[in-house]
C-alpha cells in the first residue's frame, strides 16, 4: 500500500495510542519509527547483565493503569504491585510511606492523619472521573465540572504551600517529593496538581509496574495496530514531511524542536517552546536487595531519596538555576520488588535518576550514590554493574528528549495547559492535515497515551 489515511511519525506511547484509536475507527494507518523497536522512552532491555531487565525510561506506571485511553482500547497488560506504592526515607531509619489503603497511609502520618485524608480522600474516591478530565485538554468543558472545580482550586497552588500546612517531616517530605515529578521546583504553580494526581492514583489504582517491563505497554499497542491491518515501519528516520508516503493526515509524536525540523513551516509558537531540566539516569545491577535502613523502602517499588522537604526544594531550585546540587532529589525504582521476573537469580535491577540542568554532560552518579549511602549504608558493596546516561546522552539516543528533558517541555502553567500551539485544540498545527501528539501536548508527560488519544479525536472530528 502506498497511500494511507494516516501516517504517524514516532512509535512512542502517544503515537501508538493515536494510531490504535484511528485504526480501530477504520482508518488505514502507517506508523514510522527511527528506532529498531517501538516504545520511545517506554522500553525495556537487558542493559548490563543477561536476565536482568531495566526500563530505559519510565519504570513505575500509575497513569498507565489509570488511563482512560487504555481502558477504552482494552489494553492487555499484566500489572504487578508492591506492598507500598511509595516510600520516602529520612535520616534516622524512618520513612514516610504511601499504601493503597488511604486510612492506613494517613494514620502513618500521625498528627497529620486528618489533613491527609481531607486533602487526598475526595480525589482518590472519585479518581476515575477525575482522570477523565485531568488527563484531557483544559480548553474544553469538563465532564465533571464540580469535581474539577474542587481539584483546580487546590491543584493550581505550589506544593510548598500545601506541605507547609502539615506538621510531620514524613508528610511534608512525601508531598514535596511527589510534586517534584513535575520537574520544576515544588514552589511553582501547578505542582500541587501533579502530586495530588499521583497520590490519589496511588490509593485508587496503585503504582504498578508492567510485568516483564514497561515495554509491555507499547508492544500491546503495536499488536493492536497490526491486528487491524495497519502497519509499523521500524528503523526509518523521517527528516522532512516530504519523506512520508501520501496520506490525508499526518500525526507527529515529536516535541516542538523535532516538529520544526521536519516541518519548518510550523507556526512561530513552536519556536518559542521552552524545555525543562534534563535527567541523569544511572542503572545498576546489584547482587541483592538494597539494604535500606527503613523497612518500608524494602517493600516499595518506588523510593524517593532526597531527605526533608526543605532539602528537596533546595535541590530542585539549584537545578532550575542551572547548577548541579550536591544533594539531588533522586527517584529510585526497584521493579523487582513487585515483579520478580526482572531478576536473574539474586541479581536485581536498580533504576535511578536525578534532575540536572538541561543539556548537561555531568555524570551525577557520585551525587546519587552519596544520597543512597545516607539511607542504605553498604549498598555499594552489592554493585555488579553500572551504566550512566547523562542528559546529553539521552538526547543522542532519543532526539525527543531535548537536553535530557523527559517531560517534553518546561512545566509552566501556560505550556502544561495549552501546549505548543494555544487555541481551540492543542493538537492541530497551522499546517493542513498535520497534528501533534507528543508529551509536549496536554496532559503532558506520563505513560498514559492521552495526548495521542485526544489528537486522534481531533483527526476524527475534522474528517467528519
Amino acid at each position: 500500500m502506498t497511500t494511507w489515511d494516516v501516517v504517524v511519525v514516532g512509535a512512542g506511547v502517544n503515537g501508538l495510542t493515536a494510531a490504535a484509536r484511528l485504526a480501530k475507527a477504520g482508518r488505514t494507518v502507517l506508523v514510522v519509527e527511527r528506532a529498531e523497536s517501538v516504545g520511545g522512552n517506554a522500553r525495556t532491555q537487558e542493559l548490563l547483565v543477561e536476565g536482568v531487565r531495566h526500563d530505559l525510561g519510565a519504570a513505575v506506571l500509575p497513569f498507565a493503569v489509570a488511563s482512560p485511553a487504555f481502558a477504552e482500547l482494552g489494553l492487555a497488560v499484566a500489572w504487578a504491585h508492591s506492598e507500598f506504592a511509595l516510600a520516602h526515607p529520612l535520616d534516622g531509619g524512618v520513612a514516610g510511606a504511601v499504601q493503597r489503603d488511604l486510612v492506613v497511609t494517613a494514620e502513618g502520618f500521625g498528627s497529620d492523619s486528618g489533613r491527609y485524608r481531607r486533602l487526598v480522600g475526595p480525589f482518590s474516591r472519585r479518581f476515575t472521573a477525575l482522570a477523565v478530565d485531568a488527563l484531557a485538554p483544559q480548553v474544553k468543558i469538563p465532564r465533571h465540572p464540580l469535581l474539577m472545580a474542587r481539584f483546580g482550586a487546590v491543584a493550581a497552588s505550589p506544593a510548598t504551600w500545601i506541605a507547609h500546612r502539615f506538621h510531620t517531616d514524613e508528610a511534608r517530605a512525601i508531598l514535596t517529593g511527589i510534586a517534584a515529578h513535575a520537574t520544576v521546583p515544588p514552589n511553582r504553580p501547578l505542582t500541587t496538581g501533579v502530586g495530588l494526581m499521583l497520590l490519589a492514583g496511588a490509593h485508587a489504582v496503585g503504582w504498578p509496574v508492567a510485568v516483564g517491563g514497561t515495554q509491555a505497554v507499547p508492544e500491546a499497542l503495536a499488536a493492536m495496530i497490526r491486528s487491524t491491518g495497519s502497519e509499523i515501519e521500524l528503523g526509518r528516520e523521517i527528516r522532512s514531511l516530504a519523506d512520508l508516503p501520501t496520506a490525508a493526515t499526518t500525526i507527529l509524536d515529536l516535541t516542538p524542536r523535532q516538529v520544526l525540523a521536519v516541518a519548518p513551516g510550523a507556526s512561530a509558537s513552536f519556536r518559542r517552546w521552552r524545555y525543562g531540566p534534563g535527567a541523569c539516569k544511572v542503572d545498576y545491577v546489584l547482587s541483592g536487595p538494597v539494604p535500606w535502613t527503613a523497612d518500608a523502602c524494602r517493600r516499595s517499588a518506588t523510593v524517593h531519596v532526597g531527605g526533608t522537604a526543605t532539602e528537596i526544594l533546595a535541590a530542585e531550585q539549584e537545578v532550575a538555576a542551572g547548577r548541579m546540587p550536591d544533594r539531588p532529589f533522586v527517584l529510585v525504582a526497584q521493579p523487582h520488588v513487585a515483579d520478580p521476573s526482572r531478576m536473574d537469580g539474586g541479581r536485581t535491577p536498580l533504576w535511578t535518576y536525578c534532575h540536572v540542568p538541561n543539556g548537561s554532560e555531568i555524570d551525577a552518579s557520585p551525587q546519587i550514590e552519596r544520597q543512597l549511602d545516607r539511607f542504605a549504608p553498604g549498598w555499594r558493596d552489592l554493585i555488579v554493574a553500572k551504566r550512566v546516561l547523562t542528559a546529553s546522552d539521552s538526547e543522542a539516543v532519543n532526539p525527543n528528549l531535548v537536553g535530557g528533558d523527559i517531560a517534553g517541555g518546561l512545566m509552566t502553567m501556560r505550556q502544561m495547559l495549552l501546549g505548543p500551539r494555544p487555541g481551540r485544540s492543542p493538537y492541530r498545527t497551522n499546517l493542513p492535515g498535520v497534528y501533534v501528539c507528543s508529551s509536549s501536548c496536554p496532559p503532558g508527560a506520563g505513560v498514559h497515551g492521552m495526548a495521542g488519544w485526544h489528537a486522534a479525536a481531533a483527526v476524527l472530528a475534522d474528517s467528519k
